[in-house]
């Protein structure tokens, strides 16, 4: 028996060796930008996504998708370097919401960072122009950093509409 217990505790730890685990951090981002949402996958794929399911009829069905801007737009850069963010983005190619990770701006500009930046982009087409000054507020001084910002979410949310969306929902 004790053989037995062994062997399926063994057989058990080598299935889930294989299972990709999310990190508590990342989940914690995309239930930000998916509040509906059941479950997640891990990053994975061309491009980089995760995605966000929920429950309908019994099934787990996609309900989203979310992107690092680094990931998808890695040259485009702020005033002091890239601007990571978390972006999702609905099967509706609407903007779900962002989420500044990571970035830098010398000087105390946290341009990207203010709720209000992110804020604008929610319910956003991915077929707007998001264009600083003209649908994008730069909600502070530091437009090198806006301007780039608002830039890789929309090459971003671009890329991944032409890859995971048809123009009537998930492919």
């Amino acid at each position: 028996m004790r053989n037995l217990i062994l062997t399926l505790l063994f057989a058990s730890v080598v299935a889930l060796e294989g299972q990709p685990v999310l990190d508590p951090m990342v989940r914690d981002r995309l239930e930000r930008l998916f509040p509906t949402a059941t479950d997640f996958s891990p990053k994975e794929g061309s491009p980089p996504h995760f995605k966000a399911f929920i429950e309908q009829d019994d099934q787990r069905v996609v309900h989203g998708y979310a992107f690092y801007t680094t990931d998808l737009e890695p040259l485009e850069r702020g005033y002091d370097g890239p601007i990571q963010m978390l972006v999702g983005m609905g099967l509706d190619a609407e903007i779900t919401g962002i989420l500044v990770v990571r970035h830098h701006e010398p000087y105390g500009y946290f341009s990207v960072d203010a709720p209000e930046y992110g804020a604008q982009f929610v319910q956003k087409s991915v077929r707007d122009r998001f264009r600083v000054g003209d649908d994008i507020d730069a909600v502070a001084t530091a437009t090198i950093t806006v301007r780039s910002a608002s830039r890789a979410i929309r090459n971003g949310a671009r890329r991944m509409a032409r890859a995971f969306l048809t123009p009537n929902g998930s492919k």
